[in-house]
């Protein structure tokens, strides 16, 4: 079987006496590499090689591209992240990977990356022209802790998309509707989101061994986060009766662990059939949050929960909450309730005076 290495040219030769001749060569640089693969000779041939590609662009945007998706500050990033990463920085290379790092510090960069932006919104919109220039900046000022740069130019910049999701909570209505038809594969997903507030990725990678009968405890795969996360007697329930058939606690109904893919179409198609619009699986994460403030929980509760910072955290009840109904009842019954209700009842009230009052 052949397995096609990533960066690497194979090349196979037939010799006089009939055998073939494998030579392998480093794909950007030429650079022919010795050994069979995972070898060491074959190693520090590729070391060789990746230090040769590194110099030919010293000085210029690619080799800071380089450098950067080399360095220990990206290897900290989750996996989907640097996917994401590298496939914005591919569009950088092509649009500036000639241009010397040196233009990096002028003030003048800003502008050209703003018009680049605007270029990247006509083509793919605003969401992904921010995104685009968000992880420049990310780069930049990584490159200014590194000492390769002075400034960062775009730091701070403001945003085109707009995205208010102030309304995007999953009411009870649409988990009852989602629940009334989706399989109860999804079902168990959808009730691990709301008893943990935990990131799709982070609840489909959740295996046996982070649940220990109490306590669901991992460490999330975005931010390396650990979470230690008691369960309700209602997701106790849930996982004690679920079946072992995987090493992970959510499987697909043949018994096997969900890919993000395979995932991702199959909660859309069943938000579909209930009638579900504009709301996502991550938006159970905002929904998370709103459930326990509205049950009274301190933002250090809360974040010890989801993993937020307290900052975060504080965010997310800004928009929120603001939009809730329930905390503005439990406003207005404890006022009607409080020690000094009367004295509150009568101000709001005068035209119905306290007992034992006076009316003018």
């Amino acid at each position: 079987m052949r397995v096609r290495l990533k960066g690497v040219n194979t090349v196979r030769r037939r010799r006089k006496d009939g055998s073939v001749a494998v030579y392998r060569y480093h794909r950007a640089t030429g650079h022919p590499l010795e050994g069979e693969p995972g070898s060491p000779e074959f190693l520090a041939s590729m070391h060789e090689a990746e230090k040769l590609q590194l110099s030919r662009h010293d000085g210029t945007v690619i080799g800071l591209i380089r450098r950067f998706t080399l360095s220990d500050a990206f290897a900290c990033k989750a996996e989907a992240t640097q996917r994401e990463y590298r496939r914005i920085l591919t569009k950088v290379e092509r649009e500036f990977g000639d241009m010397p790092i040196a233009a990096l510090d002028d003030p003048r960069v800003r502008q050209e990356l703003l018009a680049w932006r605007a270029k990247v919104a006509e083509v793919s919109g605003l969401r992904e022209a921010d995104n685009c220039l968000s992880i420049v900046s990310s780069m930049l000022s990584w490159a200014r802790e590194s000492g390769d740069l002075l400034h960062n130019h775009v730091i701070g910049f403001k945003r085109l998309y707009k995205n208010n999701r102030a309304d995007a909570l999953w009411q009870p209505d649409h988990i009852k509707a989602f629940c009334a038809v989706a399989p109860v594969e999804l079902q168990r997903a959808l009730m691990l989101a709301l008893h943990t507030g935990q990131r799709q990725g982070d609840i489909l990678a959740l295996t046996w061994t982070n649940y220990d009968g109490h306590y669901i405890t991992f460490r999330q795969g975005k931010t390396g986060v650990r979470v230690e996360i008691p369960c309700t007697t209602e997701l106790k329930r849930m996982l004690d009766g679920l079946p072992k058939t995987a090493s992970v606690i959510l499987t697909t109904k043949t018994g096997r662990p969900w890919t993000a893919f395979h995932f991702r179409h199959a909660w859309k198609a069943a938000a579909l059939k209930a009638g579900i619009d504009g709301l996502h699986f991550h938006d159970l994460r905002g929904t998370a949050v709103t459930r326990l403030a509205e049950a009274g929980c301190t933002l250090p509760e809360i974040a010890a929960i989801t993993g937020h910072s307290l900052r975060s955290v504080n965010a997310i009840i800004e928009k929120y909450l603001s939009r809730t109904r329930h905390l503005a009842d439990q406003a207005i019954s404890r006022l009607e309730n409080g020690q000094r209700s009367d004295f509150a009842n009568t101000l709001q009230n005068p035209a119905n005076p306290v007992k034992g009052r006076k009316s003018k």
